[in-house]
């Protein structure tokens, strides 16, 4: 199986969910309801929560006890290196949340629209590198069919909550005052960064092949800080959280019986 190619069906179908999300813009014009978009963050968050336990820290243990290594050394020192680096990556990219009004990040004259679409992008930068590794982890193992099925497992549960994220992305741009279509454009534009990140994820696993588990655990690192980050507070904001609690049980729920069915 070409890895390349697999790892760009699945990180396609993502973006293309991000998509399809996106066109929302052109049925409804108002936002969604405030408890909607709360479970849809819970919903992401405990996606990302379960992706990164069972597609990228369990293998990185895995794989790094299997090379004669320690197992939570990779494991933890990956997992800090990936936090650190969105970490970074927070405070020299400007960017604006959806829904705030303070930019983060260094100052700078580009419009709300453009800082909104670099908020969602970040957040995207490291569900891409997830899946590019899943799909190298897999090629790296042999490339059984098995390996490539949980590889697939992450790309759909990832799709799947870039659904409403791409609406969440859409509506309100929509409601600020920009055309139904550029609406629609800046919410593929912000998914597009998952088949970049992931393809070029897959193109360095494979020349660095010794640090898989550290690269791994990165890749979790990262996702992990986006849900402590960002996900988790924006989902409980406001005196009634249930919403979003209910979110995150259903898409851990949902990515953990993906992935050990699939895997």
């Amino acid at each position: 199986m070409n890895t390349f190619i697999l790892a760009l069906e699945g990180t396609g179908f993502a973006w293309l969910m991000t998509t399809l999300g996106a066109a929302v813009v052109f049925f409804f014009t108002k936002s969604m309801k405030e408890s909607v978009h709360k479970a849809f963050l819970g919903f992401a968050a405990g996606v990302m929560i379960a992706a990164g336990v069972w597609s990228l820290l369990i293998p990185s243990i895995e794989q790094a006890e299997e090379n004669g290594s320690i197992g939570w050394i990779p494991a933890a020192g990956g997992f800090v290196l990936g936090a650190v680096f969105l970490l970074l990556m927070d405070i020299l990219i400007p960017h604006l949340h959806i829904g705030e009004t303070k930019a983060e990040g260094p100052h700078t004259s580009l419009g709300r629209t453009t800082l909104m679409v670099f908020a969602v992008t970040l957040h995207n930068i490291p569900e891409g590198m997830a899946m590019g590794l899943a799909f190298a982890n897999a090629g790296i193992n042999g490339g059984t069919a098995a390996d490539y099925a949980a590889a697939f497992a992450l790309a759909i549960g990832i799709g799947i909550q870039n659904f409403p994220e791409g609406a969440a992305i859409s509506l309100p741009l929509k409601k600020e005052g920009t055309s139904s279509f550029r609406a629609f454009v800046y919410g593929c534009l912000s998914g597009i960064v998952e088949p970049i990140f992931g393809i070029l994820t897959v193109f360095l696993a494979g020349i660095l092949v010794p640090f898989m588990p550290w690269l791994l655990s990165f890749a979790a690192g990262a996702m992990m800080y986006v849900v402590v980050e960002e996900l988790i507070p924006e989902a409980h904001l406001g005196e009634h959280s249930h919403a979003g609690t209910l979110g995150v049980l259903v898409g851990f729920l949902l990515m953990m019986i993906l992935d050990v069915a699939l895997g």
